[in-house]
């Protein structure tokens, strides 16, 4: 048997009069509890969403209780959500690598010679030889977005692989 009409929060106008009679008390007990950093109007809303969710379960007279205890719980949820934030930043973060200091001054060489070579790639081949493979795009696409021949767009990476091969050892 279901509640009568006016016993029933489900009913739009009975909610809104229970928001405007409770909105602005939850808010204040949750801002002077907790303090502004929690944002207790984001609780609040949260609370009475939670009580639209289960308005054919609460009584009307129980709605208030329903709600402060609802509130109540979710700042405790921020709050220790907060504390697992904060623990986490004060954990000491591993900075260091298994990486030897040579192999590292070797690497920023290696890169810094790599980017010079592509530097001094014709632009054509510079062009296509980052669309290829920094972009990932295919010789089809390059010779399309290019308005070239997909044969000019190989010849333009080969040319440019063969030039950097010329003045990077190792690539």
């Amino acid at each position: 048997m279901s509640k009568p009409l006016q016993d029933n929060i489900c009913e739009s106008q009975l909610f809104e009069r229970l928001y405007k009679k409770h909105a602005k008390n939850l808010h204040d007990f949750l801002y002077y509890k907790f303090g502004e950093h929690l944002n207790p109007q984001d609780q609040v809303q949260e609370a009475f969403i939670k009580l639209w969710q289960n308005c054919g379960k609460i009584a009307p007279a129980k709605a208030k209780s329903y709600l402060f205890t609802t509130a109540n719980n979710l700042m405790l949820n921020v709050v220790a959500h907060q504390k697992v934030v904060l623990k986490y930043s004060k954990k000491p973060q591993k900075h260091s690598t298994n990486e030897t200091p040579e192999f590292v001054l070797q690497e920023k060489e290696y890169h810094q010679k790599l980017q010079n070579a592509i530097g001094n790639l014709t632009e054509a081949q510079r062009v296509a030889f980052l669309m290829n493979r920094i972009e990932g795009k295919r010789f089809k696409e390059i010779a399309e977005l290019l308005d070239i021949s997909v044969k000019a767009v190989e010849k333009r990476i080969y040319g440019a692989l063969k030039k950097l091969r010329e003045e990077v050892d190792g690539l």
